[in-house]
């Protein structure tokens, strides 16, 4: 079994003309997200995913990147962009990061 965290990504399009005086600009995009997968996982989901949020997980005036989503996949499980490429590419040039627990 593996981990699979998912997460979403924001852009804050408010800090690209920014000077770094006062209050950054807040406007904020939704910019897709990322997949990150623990191998020969065992053990709590939860507890893990606690304990790799600070891997994981971004927040500054220009970038936010938080878990939306985790489960305990089987080994074999591809994500949609891996099951993209191999549409498209016929192989998986680009997998999901890979963290250890």
């Amino acid at each position: 079994m593996k981990l699979l965290i998912q997460t979403q990504v924001y852009e804050n399009y408010g800090a690209h003309d920014w000077d770094g005086k006062g209050a950054c600009p807040q406007y904020w995009k939704a910019k897709g997200g990322n997949d990150y997968v623990v191998k020969k996982f065992k053990g709590d989901a939860t507890m893990a995913v606690m304990g790799l949020r600070s891997q994981v997980e971004c927040n500054n005036d220009h970038f936010q990147e938080t878990i939306v989503d985790f489960r305990v996949v089987a080994d074999d499980y591809l994500t949609d962009f891996e099951r993209s490429q191999l549409e498209y590419d016929g192989s998986i040039a680009f997998g999901p990061e890979e963290l250890v627990w």
